[in-house]
């Protein structure tokens, strides 16, 4: 089972959303809160596997309850869940270390799934958000001196990490390369591995800040 925390300051839209996860046979709601300091208590007496973290909430916000949850070790994902698609939430919660950001707007489905692909270890950033990633760092500052690491990748692993800041999928870049997607997931592990990144949004962030790509 992936066990959820929800965390939004309207009751009806964690109504909402535990009846619509709930009614998924992997998914368990395991706790909710209504703001920050909440969430935190919740995240660390129930140790879910995904939080769905609101970014606007009184008291404590979201982005502030992601980064303490992270600062203090906490295994769980969390993915920023808000209605506002704005630059500085989607920057910030990726420099934070989120594992992704949804539209409450999205389709059900896209939310059920992208519970499941945080679940699973990978991240979540919808082609929209990447291209967004990617457009900041176009024509902007200088890239920084390139991280500890980079060296020790192999030809083909630095490949992988172009791919990946271009936002393609694990399908997509075995396609690119005509390889099986698991020799991919292979490729981007040891990427990850190498340069002590948490998911591959990390990756892509890390790829254009530094001008890898």
């Amino acid at each position: 089972m992936i066990r959820v925390v929800l965390v939004d300051d309207q009751e009806m839209v964690r109504k909402g959303l535990a009846m619509l996860l709930g009614n998924e046979d992997d998914i368990e709601i395991v706790g909710q809160a209504a703001e920050g300091s909440g969430a935190i208590q919740v995240v660390e007496r129930e140790t879910p596997d995904v939080v769905l973290m609101d970014v606007q909430m009184p008291g404590m916000d979201g982005l502030e309850a992601t980064k303490q949850l992270l600062d203090n070790g906490s295994a769980s994902r969390i993915v920023i869940l808000t209605t506002f698609e704005r630059d500085e939430y989607i920057f910030e919660a990726l420099r934070l270390g989120a594992s992704g950001f949804l539209l409450k707007n999205a389709p059900p489905e896209e939310l059920i799934d992208g519970v499941r692909i945080v679940a699973s270890g990978q991240a979540l950033l919808s082609p929209s958000v990447t291209r967004r990633v990617i457009g900041s760092f176009s024509g902007g500052s200088a890239p920084t001196e390139a991280p500890n690491g980079l060296e020790h990748l192999t030809d083909r692993e630095s490949e992988v990490l172009q791919l990946i800041a271009e936002g393609l999928s694990n399908a997509e870049i075995a396609e690119r390369l005509i390889v099986g997607e698991a020799t991919v997931k292979t490729h981007v592990s040891n990427v990850l591995s190498k340069l002590h990144l948490r998911d591959r949004v990390q990756a892509v962030v890390l790829a254009h800040r530094h001008g890898l790509v």
